[in-house]
């Protein structure tokens, strides 16, 4: 069993600063100069977050004065320089060969007798403390005096060795590590990066091994690393020793939690992705090497390699840290930490922490947002009431691969398919490297490229972090890029659509576009957004916004789900085998099908609740008509065949009808989940397609059976105003619900009394029609009389400028556009408001 203990001082007669080792538990951040950031950040958790929890496993560090006394005493310096004077770190031959010499001229040279003695007096101490004779496990890991820091990160650049046993090994293990500060990529980093190879010192720290191999271990990271957004802890976890995650060698699972509300008490996990875990390196008992790795049973592979309680934890610990870092320097600090799992006690440790590198750098004055411009729209539904995104069409246009996304923007250029590292000297410039995965060994050619493809690797892999710092697109976790990509293709790689990355064919036509966030104007009317994918909330979150005035389940059903909600609940009596098989390979890890349903919903809500937290978020309920609902998956057993679907069984009246009620009722689940498990209550519940005050009574007497009382907890629940109907008997509506919100797309065919599907007639179709806009007023007009909220979510305000500030002349409350079109119509109605 790994327990926590400290290091017995080490006795000595000389001052810390001229110390060749110093215990972790006697070093803090301060202490960087003398120890380096990683063991200076291990040193300060130990010391300070150990009595808030943090558990943190103990050990000693070598200093940077053992190793300048290293340098001195060989005569190494002159030698060195030598090696370096003629260095062209932009000629991968050259640098290769001064990285080799250099190195070998390291290794060459034996340690000074005293800095061996102080190292097994070290190890010694540490073994006593585990009852080992002399031959605990540890890590050996280097930490330069300039690693870590909040504007460079040097993570990976030197050697870490794992499962190192007894005093010769640990002593091989601290040599190699000196020998590593002159690796390829650190000195092509430190001469990109502006530091003088012989101001930097390199300490290395020896720590009691965490049996992760037994057990699982990943990243984490205190913020959302694609968008920056500061409320969100990002988890990536692997079966096995952490270095795989670390280097990108497997695609791990990935997990978000929402810190202001776990900070209150809620288990607020609000996605969870399952990553392939192919393999995992575990210790190589008997054999020639330290570590190996080994294939991960299929069995393994299609769980989660944490429970929710450890996701929390971790994701708790996370809370910790940063607030701590962040004290200590003064300033906000999110951080990038690795954790690990003891498989012997199933405790869970943290190894190590650094400040995060990227957002936390960037200025938040600009959003600059990247889009492709295409033949058409994707959007989810029929007709004008879709939530449409200027990207090209996906029926014309299937990417090549797919992976997860990393930086929100689009790069292009020819593919370079390179599978061994030993061949980047073909890389040219603006190329776009294709590769099985990197490591730190690639550095010199990455930051050429115009952006990454890889088979393997999460958003916390090598390839993904330094993408990131580099500021270019990368799509990580493919599987199959170097197969389906070609050397001289030319590709478009677009990180631009979601946490899911793709790789298109071709060089497509993209814009950037720059919004300045500063001297915005504030207005009187609330300027809401229309969001309906939850992988883009993070990003839309930037923009400014008053919160959601429409967030569709609609979208999560038909991307995320894809198999009907009753199909789910009756999954043995499907009649459909295809489905069937279809619905069991998206289900594999539920028994109850109906759970994967509510999971799904409440995920992709959860996303979107927390992202505009604590703004208010109106979530309208599912509103697919009948032959909608037949599309997915096994949807067509349970659905009737309509003459005219947009105006027959959809919205409120399924609700409480005898033939979906169990559907909805899995809705209702989805969203209590959210608010009372979460504790996103910033969400507020819409009904569509309400034809009349009694079916509202029925609806909210259908949602209080499952648990959603309106008033209870706080919740409101709103209507679509939709319907000539719902403006007719405003009054009456206003007794039933909490608020309103226009739909200007349904409001307009029905008062015009048009299919606004139907090509025939669609020249009519127009919200600015006077018929339309005197109905729209006298809505406003009336809800108002009566003490409630009114709002727009249609498309009218997003495409017609001068239907904003009509809305805005009539007292409207709240106008919710397309993210795409807020700039220009915060601008309208700011001057609507001043002409006032």
């Amino acid at each position: 069993m790994l327990e926590i203990l400290d290091n017995q001082e080490i006795s000595r007669s000389v001052s810390k600063e001229q110390a060749f080792v110093l215990p972790l538990g006697e070093v803090g951040i301060a202490d960087i100069p003398l120890v380096g950031g990683k063991n200076a950040s291990l040193g300060e958790m130990i010391q300070q977050l150990r009595r808030k929890g943090v558990k943190v496993p103990t050990g000693f560090a070598t200093t940077a004065y053992a190793y300048k006394y290293f340098i001195s005493a060989a005569g190494l310096e002159t030698k060195l320089r030598e090696i370096f004077a003629d260095l062209n770190v932009e000629d991968v031959q050259n640098l290769r060969q001064c990285g080799k010499k250099a190195r070998l001229l390291m290794l060459q040279t034996p340690f000074p007798v005293e800095l061996q003695e102080a190292i097994a007096q070290a190890y010694r101490s540490l073994c006593q403390q585990y009852d080992a004779e002399m031959d605990t496990d540890v890590a050996v890991r280097s930490s330069a005096t300039a690693e870590d820091l909040p504007d460079a990160s040097f993570a990976g650049q030197q050697e870490t060795y794992l499962n190192v046993h007894g005093l010769e090994a640990v002593l091989e293990a601290c040599h190699k590590c000196f020998a590593s500060i002159f690796t390829d990529r650190a000195i092509s980093y430190r001469q990109i990066k502006g530091f003088d190879h012989f101001n930097v010192a390199l300490s290395v720290g020896v720590q009691k091994m965490v049996r992760s191999d037994l057990a699982s271990s990943g990243v984490m990271f205190s913020i959302d690393t694609e968008t920056g957004f500061k409320d969100a802890a990002l988890i990536t976890a692997a079966y096995g020793l952490g270095e795989n995650v670390v280097q990108g060698a497997v695609n791990p699972d990935e997990y978000l939690v929402f810190k202001p509300t776990l900070k209150q008490g809620y288990r607020p996990i609000i996605r969870k992705s399952l990553g392939s875990k192919e393999i995992k390196m575990v210790y190589d008992l008997g054999g020639s090497k330290l570590t190996k790795n080994i294939s991960v049973a299929a069995s393994e592979r299609n769980i989660f390699a944490l429970n929710d309680e450890e996701i929390l934890q971790l994701a708790n610990w996370a809370c910790i840290i940063e607030e701590h870092y962040s004290q200590v320097r003064g300033t906000y600090t999110p951080m990038d930490i690795e954790w690990a799992k003891d498989g012997i006690s199933n405790e869970l440790f943290i190894v190590q922490a650094r400040p995060e590198t990227v957002q936390s750098q960037k200025t938040g004055n600009i959003l600059r947002t990247y889009r492709l411009l295409g033949t058409g729209d994707r959007g989810l539904g029929t007709g004008k009431d879709s939530i449409q995104s200027p990207i090209p069409d996906t029926q014309s246009l299937i990417p090549l691969v797919t992976g997860r996304s990393v930086g929100e923007m689009i790069g292009q250029g020819k593919a370079r398919v390179i599978l061994d590292v030993h061949q980047i000297n073909q890389f040219q410039a603006g190329e776009i490297l294709v590769t099985n995965r990197t490591d730190p060994d690639w550095e010199p050619i990455m930051k050429r490229a115009s952006a990454i493809v890889t088979n393997a690797g999460g958003r916390t892999c090598h390839a993904a972090i330094i993408a990131r710092e580099l500021g270019i697109p990368a799509i990580v976790g493919c599987g199959n890029a170097t197969t389906i990509l070609k050397t001289g293709q030319e590709i478009t790689v677009s990180c631009a659509e979601g946490e899911t990355g793709k790789v298109y064919p071709g060089l497509l036509p993209f814009e950037i576009q720059e919004l300045p966030l500063e001297k915005l104007p504030h207005t009187h009317t609330q300027i809401m957004m229309n969001v309906g994918n939850p992988e883009e909330a993070f990003g839309f979150a930037a923009i400014p916004n008053d919160g959601v005035g429409l967030a569709r389940m609609e979208f999560i059903i038909a991307n995320h789900i894809k198999a009907h909600p009753l199909a789910l609940i009756h999954f043995d009596e499907l009649e459909d085998e295809l489905a069937k098989y279809k619905i069991a390979e998206l289900t594999t890890q539920y028994e109850n099908k109906a759970q994967f349903f509510v999971d799904k919903i409440a995920e992709g809500i959860g996303t979107i609740a927390s992202a505009f937290y604590p703004k208010p978020v109106i979530v309208r309920l599912s509103d697919f008509k009948s032959n909608e609902y037949a599309n997915l998956l096994g949807g067509k057993q349970f659905e009737p065949k309509e003459e005219n679907p947009m105006i027959g069984w959809r919205g409120a009246s399924r609700y409480y009808d005898q033939r979906y009620r169990e559907g909805f009722a899995l809705e209702c689940q989805a969203m209590k989940q959210v608010r009372d498990r979460m504790g996103l209550t910033n969400i507020i519940l819409m009904i569509p397609f309400c034809r009349t005050p009694e079916e509202g009574r029925r609806v909210l007497a259908e949602m209080a059976n499952n648990g959603l009382v309106r008033g209870e907890n706080g919740l409101q629940v709103y209507v679509m105003c939709e319907l000539p109907s719902n403006v007719i008997l405003a009054d009456e509506f206003a007794q039933v619900f909490d608020g309103f919100s226009i739909g200007s797309n349904d409001l307009t065919q029905l008062t015009l009394g048009l299919d606004r599907d139907s090509e025939l007639v669609a020249h009519l179709f127009d919200e600015r029609n006077q018929a339309v806009k005197r109905t729209i007023a006298k809505a406003i007009q009336t809800v108002k009389q009566h003490g409630r909220k009114i709002g727009i979510c249609g498309q009218a305000p997003s495409d017609y400028p001068e239907f904003a500030r009509f809305l805005v002349e009539q007292g409207i409350d709240s106008i919710s556009l397309n993210p795409d079109s807020v700039l220009k119509t915060l601008l309208e109605i700011a001057n609507a408001e001043a002409r006032g």
